[in-house]
């Protein structure tokens, strides 16, 4: 007979093995264009990902870690919120695509949507855990504002991060400097017309992205 543990640790084994390869995939190309070319252009997707891993990382605890007292659960739901919308940023690294010598752009195209992809997706996994603690904690309704509230935040991030260069520990080393610029930004909304157009279409972006893969989960597994 399977025991509780064994059971809850099992879709977190397959997703490990299954991001693996994806990564390893992810890397592979990476190296391969570092070798051929000479040059280490995209080496930063490696940090990008590392901090896209964070947050899935903090969940995969949570979930593992049953029975957590709510303080703490919910001390590590707002380090997850800080670290979170590094995954969903990783996407904005298409900017960086343009013709470089070494490689055709067709293959800097993959290699940047392998790693988007790879972030993006470690990203609404660790959010779908966080998404299940919540409502077994504090029901359905709160753990979907929480949803809301989480991808909000994390398109807020991305337009704080790609647009004013802010990071996730910016917060602790430079909180004053960070806090202006948030401030200054819902304080005089209509004078920031980009930062609320970048935050609302992520936002609209990435729920209909969640939306549709937790939706396409679930189908799959009650079939």
């Amino acid at each position: 007979m399977k025991t509780l543990a064994s059971i809850s640790q099992k879709p977190l084994v397959n997703n490990l093995i299954l991001f693996s390869l994806s990564i390893g995939f992810s890397f592979s190309l990476l190296i391969a264009r570092a070798y051929f070319s000479g040059t280490t252009h995209f080496s930063f997707l490696v940090w990008n990902l590392f901090l896209a891993f964070i947050p899935f990382a903090l969940s995969s605890f949570i979930r593992l870690r049953k029975g957590l007292p709510t303080l703490l659960f919910l001390s590590l739901a707002f380090i997850w919120l800080l670290f979170f919308p590094n995954a969903p940023y990783i996407l904005t690294d298409l900017f960086h695509l343009r013709p470089r010598p070494g490689a055709p752009l067709w293959f800097d195209l993959v290699v940047i949507l392998s790693f988007a992809w790879n972030g993006l997706l470690l990203g609404f996994v660790s959010l779908s855990d966080i998404q299940k603690e919540f409502k077994e904690r504090f029901g359905k309704l709160s753990s979907s504002l929480f949803v809301i509230f989480a991808l909000f935040l994390a398109s807020f991030g991305i337009y704080l991060g790609r647009f004013l260069r802010w990071n996730s520990w910016d917060l602790l080393t430079q909180p004053l400097a960070l806090m202006s610029d948030i401030w200054l930004r819902f304080a005089n909304p209509f004078d920031h017309p980009g930062a609320w157009g970048v935050t609302f279409i992520f936002s609209l972006f990435l729920g209909l992205c969640y939306l549709m893969l937790t939706q396409l989960r679930y189908a799959n597994t009650s079939s």
